[in-house]
């Protein structure tokens, strides 16, 4: 042990007044100060008050016999280690005792070595501790009990029990002090059997009565989770409770979550007199949860304020705690301001409560004062720092606390590592989170189900479920949060097989609970399953906002938007209130079909409820007036929306594009630009879909090499199919064909249906023939193309081809989608497919249209165009055929249905035909109307007789 506390190099007595360098201590170092010019108290009251830098003044000045003690020098050292271990002053204890092993002085050396036992345990210093102890030849009782607490200070409960067993076999007698510590160790190894054995000595040796050792029991049946146990002996020693007696039962039942029996317990103390320590303020402030108990938190509060405890630590950083989880940040921050003294774990508190109330800037910025002050982060404020950084999606910020971590050997701490997995799947860095993952050794529960729900999140679906199976093969637990993901990861693939796979797992080891169900509900809407996610939704007992809003999402995505509208009107039947994530769904809905009254209802509702109009909602009201034809709402709600993200610049510019304002889209673009926003690949898709519709060719092929050489973004096929369109709408057949052949990916349908579609339009048969061919390669089920192809062949008048390419759909079971359009009138949304005799008015409908057509002959010279009728029929049948289509039948309704000057608003499936847009522009000639018509393609306003796509469609 000498030669361990050589290494501090003191040269008594002088270097004891050396331990605090300032001003005054230097000049004392070095100044003859007279005996009689300081007057010092005694070195028993000075440590009384607890001041070490006087104590050490004293020491010294007694050391030096300038003050000689009026007591033995065992006590002087005594009395000086016992203040050292008070104040976790190591580096002072250990002066002193090198100062008694180079000063040879003999005393009684067991007496002084359980001090310093007591104090390298107090001080954190395990291994000394351990030194000391086996260098002594004798050891006491109160050696033995220095050693164990030395390890309870020290966290390390089972080594306490390893020295008690020890000290049992060596005969060494037990008293009223080792029991505490001995159940302490028990209680916090949850060790109840172990703790029932002591509490058998304990009677048997007759401590029982001792109230240290009884109060010792309950903490130790409170903390192994038996708190009834801890009752009984409370109840039986009801003429001999103390403070901590009731501090323990206040404790154990707090501990236990029964907050509202250990606050009437903590009432029931107040009423019998005693007067709260610290220990019993904390204890009492931790119970305080939910609201009734939160308003019982402040009456705590003031009660502490008027005994004077405020300035206790432990007690401030428990009303820290308290405050920030009622969301009172702003009063737990006063606190935390008032306090005069802070350790890391006031810091962290507060830190934590920025976090858990959702203030993730304001976490940061209070990390930045954390260190103005001085104090180092630990393990804890990394925790949450990295956690803060996750939620804000600051990657920066959330890298440079990593580098800290490693910095510091933080790195290796297993709840670290699992948050720093988290940081990067949430900010979408798979190849650092894997590499985290890697580097965490024993990984446990939560680093698998981190990374297998980050990648699931991210779209790696594939290495979502490799991982989950390396999980099972190393046998760790699986419990929903896991199979959420994997869920999620089957739906991201659409493998119907595999999510039926692990449903039918969930259901069978009985795991499914409300989130999975919801998930589920998620997975078969995203298949396609509609049955199957309605059976799930069905079999929900107590369906949340998220079950509604998945099942309203499934119906939304797979094209059931009439239903989904009934189903959110069945959710307020239940009383459920929708939230921005539901209502986002329901817009999505109203833009399919165009319903502009419910659109609107929606908004109304968005704004009586307080809702912020920013982010997804805004947006989504942006393309849900662009869909419905109101581009002048589109406009008014953009401008509204103060803090704009790309995601509604991108729905502006989309909105304007699909109404074939592509001037107005570029123009957008550019404000955009200005404003230092950073566009993206769906930014382009939407500003080349804008040009496309506005026949602005050489704009389109500028900024199609803007986003590849600008901003170095590869193209999506959607964009090439972008550019086909747009060149093969300007006759651009042999370029469109260039672009397709240099594609660095294999083209999808998409693009060869784009290329298709303008070979008809322009009759090019050559490049017609080879896009129809690649078609029935890539997807040789799809109606829609045989449908197109058919229409190629037709056009040209090559009817013995149209014949067999409809006989191979009749021998495959195909059938082409009929032609659809719907108006909303009322509150009711109307439609009507080609010929339609199924609609209530139909008599009425179809005598208004035939007099519609007769006006339009004889007053604006229309002539039926049978061109676009390609069925091989006599001319009349063609005429007949066109007086039927669908959007003609809604546009007699909505001049039957709807007062004068009233716009009608049509929406049609597919695209409108050359002939129905002659009409179309007629009668808002000669019926003074203004009529909207949304096709497959774009929105076509007409208005006067003309229509705003300037017959380019």
């Amino acid at each position: 042990m000498a030669a361990s506390v050589q290494q501090f190099g003191v040269n008594p007595p002088s270097t004891l007044l050396g331990l605090f360098p300032g001003k005054k201590t230097r000049q004392a170092t070095h100044l003859q100060i007279p005996p009689n010019s300081i007057k010092i108290p005694p070195l028993r009251e000075v440590c009384r008050q607890g001041s070490l830098k006087e104590a050490f003044l004293s020491l010294s000045r007694s050391l030096t016999g300038q003050h000689p003690p009026q007591f033995c020098l065992d006590e002087v050292f005594a009395l000086a280690l016992e203040l050292c271990a008070s104040e976790k002053c190591l580096s002072q204890g250990q002066q002193i005792h090198a100062h008694i092993i180079k000063s040879n002085f003999i005393g009684d050396s067991v007496f002084l070595n359980t001090k310093l036992v007591f104090m390298y345990g107090k001080c954190w210093s395990l291994p000394t501790a351990e030194q000391v102890f086996d260098r002594m030849h004798e050891k006491t009782i109160f050696t033995w009990n220095a050693l164990i607490g030395a390890y309870i200070t020290n966290g390390d409960p089972f080594g306490a029990l390893e020295v008690y067993k020890t000290m049992r076999e060596s005969g060494a007698s037990l008293d009223a002090c080792t029991f505490p510590c001995v159940l302490k160790a028990c209680g916090e190894l949850k060790n109840l059997h172990y703790g029932i054995e002591i509490h058998g000595l304990a009677i048997k040796m007759g401590f029982i009565s001792n109230v240290f050792v009884v109060n010792s029991l309950v903490g130790m049946y409170a903390k192994s989770n038996a708190p009834n146990a801890a009752m009984l002996l409370f109840e039986r020693i009801s003429e001999r409770r103390d403070v901590v007696s009731w501090n323990s039962i206040i404790s154990a039942y707090s501990a236990n979550e029964q907050s509202e029996e250990a606050l009437r317990l903590f009432t029931e103390m107040l009423e019998a007199g005693l007067t709260p320590s610290a220990y019993t303020f904390v204890s009492a402030l931790q119970a305080c949860e939910g609201t009734l108990l939160g308003k019982l938190g402040m009456q705590i509060h003031a009660t502490i304020l008027k005994s004077n405890h405020q300035v206790d630590l432990y007690v401030a950083n428990a009303l820290l705690v308290m405050y920030t989880r009622y969301g009172k940040v702003r009063e737990s921050y006063r606190i935390f301001v008032e306090m005069e003294k802070k350790d890391i774990i006031s810091w962290n508190s507060m830190l934590s409560g920025f976090i858990q109330n959702g203030l993730h800037s304001e976490a940061l910025d209070f990390c930045h004062e954390m260190q103005v002050a001085g104090q180092k982060p630990d393990q804890g404020s990394v925790v949450s720092l990295i956690a803060a950084s996750a939620r804000l999606g600051n990657l920066l910020y959330g890298m440079e606390i990593h580098a800290y971590a490693i910095k510091r050997g933080l790195d290796a701490d297993l709840q670290v590592g699992n948050t720093l997995i988290d940081l990067y799947g949430k900010c979408s860095k798979m190849e650092y989170m894997d590499a985290v993952f890697h580097r965490i050794p024993d990984k446990d529960f939560i680093s698998w189900t981190t990374v297998i729900a980050g990648h699931s999140q991210n779209n790696c679906h594939l290495r979502a479920l490799k991982l989950f199976q390396e999980a099972q093969m190393m046998r760790v637990g699986v419990d929903l949060m896991m199979i959420g993901s994997i869920l999620q990861a089957c739906s991201g693939l659409k493998c119907i097989s595999l999510v039926k796979e692990v449903h039918g797992s969930i259901l069978r080891r009985g795991l499914s609970d409300l989130m999975i169900q919801n998930t589920a509900v998620d997975a078969y809407g995203k298949c396609g399953k509609v049955d199957h996610a309605t059976c799930v939704f069905k079999s929900i007992l107590v369906k949340d906002i998220v079950s509604w809003t998945n099942i309203i999402n499934c119906y939304v995505e797979n094209g059931l938007a009439y239903e989904a509208l009934d189903l959110f009107l069945s959710m307020k039947g239940t009383g459920t209130e929708p939230d921005p994530i539901a209502l986002t769904s329901l817009l999505s809905a109203v833009a399919h079909l165009s319903a502009l009254r419910k659109g609107k209802e929606i908004h109304g509702f968005l704004v009586r409820k307080n809702f912020i109009l920013e982010d997804s909602i805004a947006s989504s009201l942006v393309d849900m007036y662009a869909h419905c034809g109101a581009l002048q709402n589109s406009v008014k709600v953009f401008n509204y929306t103060r803090d704009k993200d790309l995601v509604i610049w991108t729905s502006m510019i989309s909105a304007y594009g699909m109404h074939g304002h592509g001037k107005a889209a570029i123009d957008l673009f550019k404000q955009m630009e200005d404003e230092n926003l950073v566009p993206d690949h769906v930014t382009f898709l939407a500003l080349l879909y804008a040009c496309g519709h506005s026949g602005l060719v050489d704009e389109g092929r500028r900024f199609f090499k803007v986003m590849q050489n600008g901003y170095h973004l590869e193209p999506w096929p959607e964009h090439y199919t972008c550019m086909v369109d747009l060149l093969g709408r300007a006759n651009r057949l042999e370029e469109a064909f260039e672009l397709v052949t240099s594609m660095k990916m294999e083209p999808t349908t998409a693009v060869w249906c784009a290329l298709l579609g303008a070979s008809r339009v322009h009759c090019n048969r050559r490049l017609g023939e080879i896009a129809a061919q690649k078609l029935f390669e890539l997807d040789p089920d799809n109606p829609g193309y045989y449908v197109l192809v058919s229409n190629v062949f037709a056009a040209v008048g090559r009817w013995e081809d149209v014949a067999e390419v409809r006989m191979r759909m009749k021998e495959k079971g195909l059938k082409k989608d009929p032609a659809c359009s719907w108006i909303e009138v009322g509150n009711k949304v109307h439609t009507f497919t080609a010929r339609d005799k199924t609609h209530p008015e139909c008599g009425e409908i179809y005598q208004k249209l035939a007099e519609i057509t007769r006006q339009l002959e004889i007053q604006g010279g229309y002539v039926a165009q049978t061109k676009d009728v390609l069925h091989n029929v006599e001319e009349e049948q063609k005429v007949k055929m066109l007086h039927g289509h669908s959007e003609r039948l809604a546009i007699a309704y909505g001049l039957l249905a709807t007062t004068e000057g009233t716009p009608i608003r049509v929406t049609k499936n597919l695209r409108v035909c050359t002939d129905c847009h002659t009409f179309s522009k007629l009668v808002s000639k000669f019926f003074k109307r203004e009529i909207i018509v949304r096709d497959a393609n774009r929105f076509h306003h007409f208005e006067g007789g003309v229509c705003s796509c300037g017959d380019f469609w």
